[in-house]
């Protein structure tokens, strides 16, 4: 791992720790050349691992499009970043659990919905609204009776 000051190569790890749900390492490392400290993150990736759109089309798996439909859901919400980053884990997990090759964009859609309804009824509003794509007011009212139940 490169030093981000001064990149030199020759770093050493001074402490390791599990985070995320035992689903990732933090590393404190410590520039031999600069002594700068940094910390760096291994998590699980997943691999060979297809979505399936709405339209047929199939793409590989990008953490980052899950991320940033769920960031838009959650923002100016209440949500910590160590719970948001559990929500993350735990749709992965469930993703992962199913060990296929391809899978909807649906079903992870589904699986989000299920999991943000746990933390936050008005993230779950919103990234159903997008996700839905409710085409009237009465089906985003239908939603709202079913979420006050």
């Amino acid at each position: 791992m490169k030093c981000p000051a001064c990149y030199a190569s020759q770093t050493q790890v001074i402490d390791s720790r599990i985070s995320g749900d035992g689903f990732a390492i933090r590393r404190r490392r410590k520039c031999s050349r600069c002594r700068l400290r940094f910390s760096t993150y291994e998590e699980i990736e997943l691999l060979n691992f297809y979505v399936v759109k709405k339209d047929g089309r199939r793409e590989l798996y990008d953490k980052n499009k899950l991320v940033n439909g769920l960031r838009k859901a959650c923002q100016k919400r209440p949500i910590p970043i160590e719970q948001f980053d559990k929500l993350v884990n735990r749709i992965e997990r469930e993703i992962r659990k199913s060990r296929k090759k391809e899978i909807s964009s649906k079903v992870i859609g589904e699986i989000a919905m299920k999991e943000l309804k746990k933390i936050d009824e008005v993230a779950y509003i919103r990234f159903a609204s997008v996700y839905r794509s409710f085409k009237d007011i009465e089906s985003f009212q239908a939603e709202l009776k079913s979420l006050i139940k």
